[in-house]
């Protein structure tokens, strides 16, 4: 037995070194000299370290920094510093290994990125209620070195590639977080192929029926793809060689992460989504005739295809706000589909493929950078202190995943912001003084409200008044951060000031009253007026909501109000009781479907599980334990942000109990129809219909139906039989 162990240590030690070989193939465009001696020390250290570390996969540790790093190096393309840096990511959280030693071994900079490094690997630790606070951390230090968040992102691209071994409730919460902030992360640095796959592993874990279904499917069809890429392109290529244009031009198949994305907004079966595929031509054309050759290989194209009219993006001429630049246009093939054809240079693919890592390459030919201009946002973001970090990464994220649209000032300078921005966060985006003063706005010579959501090239010019403050409501009309943070911000300093003055006028009607003005009273008071914190107390006296009449009124009910306050027992504590009581000695699964008495749960609105579904549950301030199906659309952010209220849940099996949900029939109208319809439900699966609506329009069928069913499998039964009627094209669930 012995034997075969050191044989086995001897194989993993030869695959060690292949492994760091293939890393220096990897950086070989970018060592300097010295540099391979830096990687070396930089592997012994983290060999060293992490040698009796395994995987939960069995394998040796070392295997995860070096993926990391040739992540690093060959997918975004990063230097020699970075490499060391994913060598070294995990040593000083979990070896002897100290900041000190790296900076004295390695330097000031590498140290530095460790630290961010090590800062936010607790976005990963599974009880931690800080997952927020911990995502604010990691953009404090990109906004120090952007390569923190790169080398993060490869490290997380490495963990969701072998989660296999990880045990469920773990692999969804990381999946969860990976959809929720890293894949939209990825899209905002650029880095177009790692947001794929990101978000393809993602779903291959939060939805792994589907994802399996497309994948499957996509193979099935893939030879016949090939040839008709085949016969696309031919022509292509050959009028390209005419013109002297030096071009490659390829298929590139659409991810599945798309392709579902696609089909639930369009609410459509897979034979339905016609751009399983894009063409891409890449040009080999020098800086000075970029422009032109993508226009010339356009026209080229479209003189062979007829392209869709509504369906031209340039984003050449103004490229996008993290960099991208390419002609997409839309074209009718030779076999009456339509294709999606992309146009770029070989230096706009390796921006549009590295994102952040090939800008610095360009550096000194691109001009004003858009994503410079959005680090400058993320910093200014995080230097307003006062933001709650919850509130700081919905904004963020809301920002982090619009699509831009492009506004003029009256003098003619161009302003980029998220779509569906308005008139107001026009005014901020110009200076927090022009927001804050804002009364309307003209566009295009228009008078509009402040809520006017802008369309792309509108010319926008900001009325302003000096009487005109912040209200509470503008925070439903804007949706940058920017203008969300200062508007916050300016009500509170508002709200300040009225609390001021309600306090001392508080404080003398305390004292007719004979009350003691202390904190202990305070807080009494609050609790009796339903009030959420002191601040609000002061602000509701100050605004005459609470006079000397209802003050009085406390005096007199005070004797109860004392002892229903001992009672009150503070949130965290109640969430903390009821985990205690889900996750007892005996099981950390919360069974659902039985033995009600045991736990107080609730079925979520947002998705209305049913038996047969993946579920969690969810501990919740003032409503118990709430049951979310895993795909639910809020999953993701509940897991991301608040995973250690987050709880294993699965069904017992029962019959008697059924549970509401919806379904939506579409087909062609037909006489008898819903008689067909009402009599495969009613009859053959005795299935109560809760509700029923219809709507026939020219023919076309399109009814809602509520039902009661008692499990998944028996849904999935009923959705089978109701395709079979004759006219019926289409039953999909909804959350009734």
């Amino acid at each position: 037995m012995k034997n075969t162990l050191v044989i086995d240590l001897e194989a993993e030690k030869k695959e060690i070194l292949k492994r760091y070989r293939a890393l220096l193939r990897a950086s070989k465009s970018t060592l300097q000299k010295g540099d391979k001696k830096e990687i070396r020390k930089a592997f012994d250290m983290a060999l060293e370290s992490h040698k009796d570390m395994r995987r939960k996969s069995g394998e040796p540790y070392i295997y995860h920094p070096i993926a990391v790093a040739q992540i690093a190096a060959e997918e975004i393309g990063l230097g020699t510093t970075s490499i060391v840096c994913a060598l070294l990511h995990d040593v000083v959280e979990d070896t002897d290994i100290t900041l000190e030693d790296i900076e004295r071994e390695f330097g000031k900079k590498t140290a530095k990125i460790i630290d961010g490094l090590t800062k936010i690997s607790g976005v990963f630790d599974t009880n931690s209620s800080l997952q927020a606070e911990n995502f604010r951390k990691m953009l404090l230090t990109l906004a120090d070195d952007v390569r923190v968040i790169l080398i993060k992102l490869a490290d997380r691209l490495h963990n969701m590639r072998t989660m296999d071994f990880m045990p469920r409730h773990k692999q969804l919460k990381i999946a969860s977080e990976t959809i929720y902030l890293y894949a939209p992360l990825a899209h905002r640095l650029g880095l177009y192929a790692i947001k794929s796959e990101l978000e393809d592993l993602s779903m291959k874990y939060l939805e792994p029926d589907t994802y399996k279904y497309i994948a499957t499917q996509l193979n099935e069809k893939k030879a016949e793809r090939n040839a008709f890429v085949k016969s696309f392109v031919e022509p292509i290529n050959d009028i390209l060689a005419e013109q002297g244009l030096i071009a490659n031009v390829y298929g590139r198949p659409k991810s599945i992460h798309s392709i579902w994305n696609k089909m639930k907004k369009k609410n459509i079966p897979f034979e339905e989504v016609y751009d399983l595929f894009a063409i891409r031509i890449i040009l080999d054309s020098s800086p000075e005739s970029e422009k032109a050759d993508c226009w010339k290989a356009y026209s080229i194209v479209t003189d062979l295809y007829r392209p869709n009219p509504d369906r031209l993006r340039d984003w050449v001429s103004s490229p996008k706000g993290n960099g991208y630049e390419s002609l997409h246009t839309t074209v009718m093939g030779p076999k009456g589909q339509w294709v999606e054809v992309q146009i770029r240079t070989q230096r706009m693919n390796e921006i549009a493929e590295k994102g952040f890592a090939a800008h610095w390459k360009y550096k000194e030919s691109s001009n004003d950078n858009g994503l410079d201009q959005w680090i400058m946002k993320v910093r200014e973001m995080l230097s307003n202190p006062e933001s709650n970090a919850l509130d700081f990464l919905d904004d963020f994220k809301m920002n982090l995943f619009s699509d831009e649209i492009f506004i003029f000032t009256p003098k003619g300078a161009l302003l980029q912001l998220p779509l569906g921005a308005t008139a107001l966060d026009f005014a901020f985006e110009i200076h927090t003084d022009i927001g804050a003063k804002c009364i309307g706005a003209k566009v295009n010579h228009k008078l509009v409200p402040l809520s006017y959501k802008l369309q792309n090239g509108d010319q926008v010019e900001i009325i302003t008044s000096s009487k005109q403050t912040p209200k509470e409501d503008w925070l439903n009309i804007v949706m940058t951060a920017k203008a969300k943070s200062k508007i916050k911000s300016s009500l509170k300093e508002e709200k300040r000031k009225i609390a001021e003055e309600g306090k001392e006028l508080l404080e003398r009607k305390l004292k007719s009253l004979k009350i003691t003005y202390n904190t202990d009273n305070l807080n009494k008071l609050s609790y009796f007026f339903k009030l959420q914190s002191t601040q609000d107390l002061f602000i509701a006296v100050a605004t005459g909501k609470i006079e000397l009449k209802d003050l009085r009124e406390y005096v007199a009910s005070e004797k109860e109000i004392e002892n229903r306050g001992n009672e009150k027992v503070n949130d965290n504590e109640r969430i903390d009781a009821l985990l205690k009581k889900v996750k007892g000695p005996e099981s950390d699964v919360l069974l659902i479907g039985e033995d009600l008495q045991k736990i107080d749960y609730t079925l979520a609105a947002c998705c209305n599980p049913i038996p047969g579904d993946d579920v969690f549950g969810f501990v919740t301030v003032n409503e118990g334990i709430k049951i979310h199906r895993t795909n639910c659309p809020n999953a993701a952010q509940l897991m991301a942000n608040y995973g250690y209220r987050v709880v294993k849940a699965k069904w017992n099996r029962q019959q008697e109990l059924s549970f509401l949900t919806g379904l939506r029939i579409v087909g062609i109208d037909d006489v008898g129809l819903i008689n067909n319809l009402t009599k495969v439900i009613s009859n053959d699966f005795n299935v109560n219909i809760r509700s029923i609506t219809i709507d026939t329009n020219d023919g076309i069928f399109d009814g809602n139906i509520k039902v009661f069913v008692n499990d998944k499998d028996h849904l999935d039964n009923l959705i089978k039989n109701l395709l079979e009627v004759k006219g019926v094209t289409g039953v999909t669930r909804f959350d009734a």
